[in-house]
Order: structure tokens, then C-alpha cells, then sequence
């Protein structure tokens, strides 16, 4: 019995030593193992389900001591969660920005500390860039690039970006994917889903399976660098006639799955306050004419970018016109709306601006959200029930109003996640780029201002009647559609001129008050 004792222990000693110098041999990095990812995600999963099992055992519901540990239990889960998603990074790092992003859809604890993730994404080394490099496009750097900056301009979750020079003189910008992501994106999916049914089977108020069902059809797509050239290159051509866009050219010849490259374009971040004032742009410009952007592609072509977050907008003078331009990034992930659910989501946002409460209530139905129309109308707009009901364009965005929208992000938290259980698919996307760029406009302080309600209603105007047009089976019902366009449009740009002309009217006025008191 020893004997065998001894044998068995001789060949375990001989199997994990063997182990262990063919990883040291592989320099395998433990994370990349799928055991030790699935193990790391499991116990954080389950000391944040023992948090919220016990943490509230006693102290009574609703008492000012529950909001308080409650808000501290939110704030360590969300802390671990961070750090989860930092030690796996990939796919894990990608949810994580996605969470950050829902501001006013979770609470504040969650959003603010996963914020963090879009500067905490993982870099791959210089030999790692090199291989994906030599495997895709057959050649080494040295042959493709005069030089190729070794530190990157931009690390992300699935990639991180390079400045180069090509042989003609053109300095681009490489985007290469991080190796293990392709391999690792599958198998954290997995993960998610397992997970988070425990969770929802332990507390049957979470409902955020929505999260897994958007990742497993969008990763796909963002890991296809040729399809975010695609994206770009429709975008570009789609929004043309706008002379302050700019969308960087595609280098098709030096582009893979794994590799983008693309025309180098510097500029500041959309929220860099400082950047802009140094070079002479205009905030409100630059708020006014996202909002221009965003309205087209959601109302009008219903082809939107979605994933709008300050890295990925930069703005800048344009070097030969001394214009300002905004510059749109990283078009990995858009959304396609369908005709249907575009019109009846231009009818929500004009009943919406206007006021109209039994259209909100209608058309928010119609997009799923059931007997929750009222907090659907309050997630979507960001704005109180006494906001939406006086109309969102006549009622200034206060701070106090902010802190009640956030404060019952935390109380409604089931319902939300009913309800995002309940709307479409494509509304998802369109929440998360909705909260973006409400926290764009928050940093300039141009929340909520009337131009960027007349931009949206212009567009519904243009979607509506092009909708009705292709249904039209006569010429003149054709022309009296587009008759009662032009009447609508021209309405809308009357009652705009109206409220510049009030706007330098009250300037003039308070300044010839303040010289007459100076």
C-alpha cells in the first residue's frame, strides 16, 4: 500500500511539475485560464449576493439608517464589481463601461464608480501588437510604417490605438485588437449569463438578463474591425452634408478582422472644457451640433452610433478651414431601427416636448413599456414626472431635479429592470447613448437648451413625412405630404428665430442696464 502510496504521489509530483514548467515555458498568464476567470467572477458574485442577503438585517425598511447602509452596500458591490471587471478585463471591462454609461438608469454608487473602466483598460505589449500585425497582414512593421509609435495613443477594452507614418508620408492611426479577447469573449458570456440567473434566482427583483442577450449580439460585432470600417465609411456618407463632421478615412489595404487603420485626426475630448476655451470653440456650438448628429441618425435614418463617450468625440479648429469640427470615433457599435419602432419613437419624443400626455402614454405602450409609461418617459427623458407633464421644453433642467432623478434611479431599481426587460432590443442602445450624451451636455452646461429640442423636432418632422411619402400611392397625396412638411418646418424655424431675437433682446437689454447702474 505504501508503495502504490508512494507511486501515485512520485507521477502527481511529476504531472504538476511538468504543468508548471510547460506554463512558465508558455509565460501563460493565469488570468487567461477560463478556471480561474469563471472562479474569480463566481466569489465576487457571491460576496455581493451575501452583502445585500445580510447587510439589512437590522435596520427597518425605509428608515434613514437603511438609506445610508444601503447606499454603502451599493458603493462597496460596485467597488468589487470594478475590480472584477480590472482583473479580467475583455469582455468583462466592455459590460463594465456599458454599466458606467447607465446614469440615469442605476444608482449613483454603481455609475460613478464604474466610470473608472474607461481608464483602466488593459494594454497589450509591443510584441503582442507585433504578432497580430505579422499574422494578419504578412509583414513586419518595419515594412509597412516609417515609424510606429511604440506607446499607445489609447488603450481600450478590445484594442488599443497606435500613430504611424506610412512610406507616402500619411500618419494614421493603427487600431489593433488585444489578442486573447477573440478567444475569451465567447466563454465570459457564458460566464455572465450563469451568474447573473443565480443572482436573479437569489433576488427575483434583478432582471438585468438584458445585459447578456445585448453582449452576445454586439460583441461579435465589435470585434469585426472590418465591419466598423463599413460603419464609418455609411456614417461619413450618410451625414455628409454636415461641413463640422469629420469621420477619419479607412486604409482598406493595411485593415483586418484585427486591425483597423485609419486617417490620424488629433483633437480634444467633447467634455474637455479647457481644450476648447484654449482653442477658441465655442461649447454651445459644439452641444448644438451633436445634437444635430445624434437627431439625424436616430429619427432620420435610424442608423446611430452608439457608444458616443468622450473618448470617442473629439473636437478641434480644422487645420485648413479654422472651422470647428467634431471628430466621431470607434464605430464598432451602431444600431439599425427598425421603420416601425422609428416612427412610433419620433411620436414619443414629440408628444414628449410638446406635453402631451395621453400621446406619451400611447406611444410609450407601443414601444413595450406596458403600465410603467410614466417611469419609461422619466428614463428616457431624464427628467421628473412634473417635468414631463408640463412638457420637457418648458421646464429648465434644475439640480434639484437631477438629484431626485438619481435618488429614485436607486428606490425604482425593480421596476427599471422590469421594464428594460419589457421594450425592445433596439431601445437598450438607444438608452445608453441617450444617458452619454446627457452627460456630454452636463459637463458643457447646455442641458436641455431650446435648440437642441427644435434640432429633434425638426427631424421628426423630416422622418415622419418621408415615412408617410414611401406609403403613399398617389403623386398629389406626395405632394401634400411634403407641402404640409415645408409648412411644419418653416413654423419650427420662425418660432427659432423668435427665440434668438428674445435671447439678443434680453443681452441687450441687461447690458445697457449694467452700463446705466455703472
Amino acid at each position: 500500500m505504501a508503495g502504490r502510496l508512494l507511486k501515485v504521489s512520485s507521477l502527481a509530483t511529476a504531472v504538476f511539475a511538468s504543468t508548471g514548467f510547460y506554463f512558465y515555458n508558455r509565460q501563460l498568464d493565469l488570468s487567461d485560464l477560463s478556471v480561474i476567470r469563471f472562479g474569480r467572477a463566481a466569489v465576487t458574485t457571491a460576496v455581493i449576493s451575501y452583502d445585500y442577503l445580510t447587510a439589512f438585517k437590522h435596520v427597518d425598511h425605509g428608515s434613514e439608517d437603511y438609506w445610508a447602509l444601503k447606499s454603502k452596500v451599493h458603493r462597496r458591490s460596485a467597488e468589487r464589481l470594478r475590480d472584477l471587471c480590472c482583473a479580467n478585463r475583455g469582455t468583462f471591462i466592455k459590460v463594465g463601461q456599458h454599466l458606467g454609461a447607465l446614469d440615469y438608469l442605476l444608482p449613483e454608487e454603481y455609475t460613478s464608480t464604474l466610470k473608472v473602466l474607461h481608464s483602466r483598460a488593459p494594454q497589450s505589449s509591443m510584441e503582442e501588437i507585433r504578432q497580430v500585425i505579422r499574422e494578419d497582414l504578412g509583414k513586419e512593421l518595419s515594412e509597412l510604417f516609417v515609424s510606429f509609435e511604440e506607446k499607445p495613443q489609447g488603450a481600450a477594452s478590445l484594442a488599443q490605438v497606435h500613430k504611424a507614418v506610412l512610406h507616402d508620408g500619411r500618419t494614421v492611426a493603427v487600431k489593433v485588437q488585444h489578442p486573447k479577447v477573440q478567444r475569451q469573449s465567447s466563454k465570459d458570456i457564458v460566464v455572465m449569463e450563469v451568474l447573473l440567473r443565480a443572482v436573479h434566482w437569489l433576488f427575483p427583483d434583478f432582471a438585468f438578463m438584458w445585459l447578456v442577450e445585448e453582449a452576445k449580439k454586439n460583441m461579435p460585432l465589435e470585434l469585426d474591425f472590418l465591419n466598423e470600417g463599413h460603419n464609418a465609411e455609411q456614417v461619413a456618407k450618410m451625414l455628409g452634408h454636415f461641413p463640422f463632421l469629420k469621420v477619419p478615412v479607412i486604409h482598406w489595404h493595411l485593415s483586418t478582422n484585427r486591425i483597423l487603420t485609419m486617417e490620424f485626426a488629433e483633437g480634444g475630448q467633447v467634455n474637455d472644457r479647457d481644450y476648447m476655451r484654449k482653442h477658441g470653440i465655442n461649447v454651445n456650438e459644439i452641444s448644438e451640433n451633436l445634437g444635430k448628429m445624434y437627431s439625424e441618425m436616430i429619427f432620420v435614418h435610424g442608423f446611430v452610433h452608439c457608444d458616443p463617450h468622450p473618448g470617442n468625440v473629439l473636437v478641434r479648429k480644422c487645420p485648413k478651414r479654422k472651422k470647428t469640427e467634431i471628430v466621431l470615433l470607434d464605430h464598432g457599435l451602431y444600431q439599425v431601427l427598425q421603420p416601425d419602432f422609428r416612427m412610433d419613437y419620433c411620436r414619443l419624443w414629440q408628444a414628449l416636448i410638446q406635453g402631451d400626455m395621453s400621446g406619451v402614454e400611447r406611444y410609450s405602450r407601443r414601444l413595450g413599456a406596458g403600465d410603467l409609461y410614466p417611469l419609461f418617459a422619466c428614463v428616457l427623458t431624464a427628467r421628473s414626472w412634473n417635468a414631463v407633464n408640463a412638457g420637457i421644453s418648458s421646464v429648465p433642467v434644475t439640480h434639484a431635479e437631477d438629484v431626485e432623478i438619481r435618488t429614485n434611479a436607486a428606490l425604482y431599481l425593480p421596476q427599471i429592470s422590469d421594464l428594460l426587460n419589457r421594450v425592445p432590443r433596439q431601445m437598450l442602445l438607444l438608452l445608453k447613448t441617450n444617458d452619454l450624451l446627457r452627460g456630454i451636455e452636463t459637463t458643457l452646461q447646455t442641458r436641455a437648451s431650446s435648440s437642441s429640442f427644435i434640432n429633434m423636432s425638426r427631424c421628426c418632422i423630416q422622418a415622419m413625412a418621408r415615412h408617410k411619402r414611401s406609403k403613399a400611392r398617389s403623386r398629389t397625396r406626395r405632394l401634400q405630404i411634403s407641402l404640409s412638411e415645408s409648412v411644419n418646418l418653416l413654423k419650427l424655424s420662425l418660432y427659432e428665430l423668435f427665440l434668438r431675437l428674445k435671447s439678443s433682446m434680453l443681452v441687450h437689454w441687461l447690458s445697457a442696464l449694467l452700463m446705466f447702474l455703472h
